[in-house]
């Protein structure tokens, strides 16, 4: 009973948002409100990302030391594939955006404001 206890207690912990998580823009002028299309916003919640008709599961992460950024196991789906990536996430500087690093491409998209939702 005690292990169940303590299970229960731990249990909000371990599904709590990640730091990440939230509504990108893909572009200066995007749509916040529109997820997942093209000139539209990206999405990362509950270590899930959505793309442009894509979704990625973030697993694994992996802290690195000194830069306050994530490596993620991205497992991914989207127009009748699926396939396994990884993924560097960090916060930029300033904290009101994400710098998101794919083998052989990096972005930086802006966090949409919270009226524009």
């Amino acid at each position: 009973m005690r292990y169940l206890t303590l299970t229960l207690v731990a249990a909000p912990a371990i599904l709590g948002a990640s730091p990440y998580d939230g509504v990108y823009k893909q572009t200066a002028n995007a749509e916040c409100a529109l997820v997942g299309v093209d000139g539209g916003a990206l999405k990362i919640e509950d270590d899930i990302f959505y793309g442009v008709e894509v979704e990625c599961r973030m697993t694994n992460p992996v802290a690195v030391e000194d830069m306050n950024a994530t490596l993620y196991e991205m497992q991914c789906s989207g127009e009748g594939e699926t396939w396994t990536e990884r993924a560097l996430l960090m916060p930029d500087a300033e904290d009101t955006g994400l710098y998101m690093i794919w083998s052989g491409y990096a972005f930086r998209y802006d966090r949409c404001d919270a009226p524009d939702l």
